[in-house]
């Protein structure tokens, strides 16, 4: 299968990688800044091969390379209208978080991919950590019983040299701050988990250290969802002197779990009242080795996509999925900003309507 990716920047080595371990024909990649490319593929071996392309237009390795499956990893702000390209060109995609920066943007993305036919895939990649799928069972086979609340943390630190590495992070028009950027991930499970349906939020954000920036630097919301349940948030990047913990609790009438590490990919506490043969290690507790805090997802991600065009089904993490997320995040800078709880589903929302918000 012919694949292309755009935008070389932080993240699109876990897209190369993935890449090459589903055996994609890797066509093309593409940067507004050759270097970028260069350095990408020369990080995984690939810099010698001729048979990809390099390209500063996606629009003209659009038409000349004609891939079936796109990655896109460029700065947040211009995921939304890649997307829309590739899309009409034909092309199925992942998208890199968040799916877009407004609600609008993304609901254009889901049409889209319908109108044309092609697969499109949020990368809240996650969802497929071992750890991840083993609380998703348990949700599914309704081993929590009645849930009463769920938390996730993801208290983490990024300097000034992070922010300067890429002028385009901690601004409105093209990131989001601590929510947005960096708990994204924590967010969309935490919605996922606790039964998507969300009736209202409210929550707090401030900018207690990162004053170079637009946006916010910690966060933290409440969310009442549809079926009673409650859940907590709490983004940052203010933790001294390095990252500290990614974490999800729930807490059901019949089961409690915690998962942490540095990407959620830990079982810290596994205890359900309904005991079954697997819970005797799961409860001992469980981690799955990764080097970052981007865990080993991507390669799941590629791999049922790629299943998902092959058997024309719908990809584990579909457009709406990224959507659901990126809703809940603006709902948290909205109800912040207007200082009331905002009720959801929402129609329309962007990031850019809070520019200026922290002067």
């Amino acid at each position: 299968m012919k694949y292309a990716l755009i935008g070389c920047g932080r993240i699109s080595t876990n897209h190369i990688k993935a890449a090459v371990s589903n055996h994609l024909e890797i066509a093309a990649v593409c940067d507004i800044v050759p270097e970028h490319m260069e350095a990408l593929l020369a990080k995984h071996g690939l810099e010698k091969d001729t048979s990809i392309r390099r390209y500063t237009d996606y629009k003209q390795m659009l038409a000349e390379v004609a891939p079936a499956l796109v990655g896109i990893s460029t700065e947040s702000g211009k995921h939304a209208q890649i997307a829309l390209d590739c899309i009409h060109a034909g092309c199925n995609v992942i998208i890199e978080k968040p799916i877009a920066l407004s609600l609008q943007d993304a609901d254009a993305i889901i049409a889209a991919g319908k109108e044309k036919g092609v697969k499109v895939c949020a990368c809240h990649q996650n969802r497929f950590n071992i750890s991840i799928q083993h609380i998703r069972k348990a949700v599914e086979q309704g081993r929590f019983g009645k849930m009463s609340h769920g938390c996730v943390h993801v208290r983490w630190n990024r300097n000034q040299d992070y922010y300067t590495q890429a002028p385009w992070r901690g601004t409105w028009a093209q990131d989001g701050g601590s929510l947005m950027n960096q708990s994204i991930h924590g967010i969309d499970l935490l919605r996922w988990m606790m039964g998507d349906e969300i009736e209202e939020v409210f929550a707090y954000t401030a900018q207690q250290f990162h004053n170079y920036l637009e946006c916010e630097d910690v966060g933290l919301g409440v969310v009442k969802f549809k079926n009673g349940a409650i859940g907590t948030i709490e983004g940052t990047t203010n933790v001294f002197p390095k990252n500290l913990e990614e974490t999800l609790y729930l807490f059901g009438e019949k089961g409690t779990i915690k998962a942490g590490g540095k990407s959620i990919n830990t079982l810290e506490v596994w205890q359900f009242a309904d005991h079954k043969p697997e819970d005797d290690d799961l409860s001992k507790g469980f981690e799955e080795e990764t080097s970052n805090v981007y865990g080993n997802g991507h390669t799941s991600v590629y791999a049922d996509v790629i299943d998902a065009i092959e058997h024309d089904r719908e990809p584990y993490i579909c457009a709406e999925a990224g959507r659901r997320a990126l809703e809940l995040v603006l709902a948290i800078y909205k109800s912040a900003a207007e200082g009331r709880p905002v009720k959801l589903p929402m129609k329309e929302c962007s990031t850019t309507e809070f520019t200026g918000r922290f002067g």
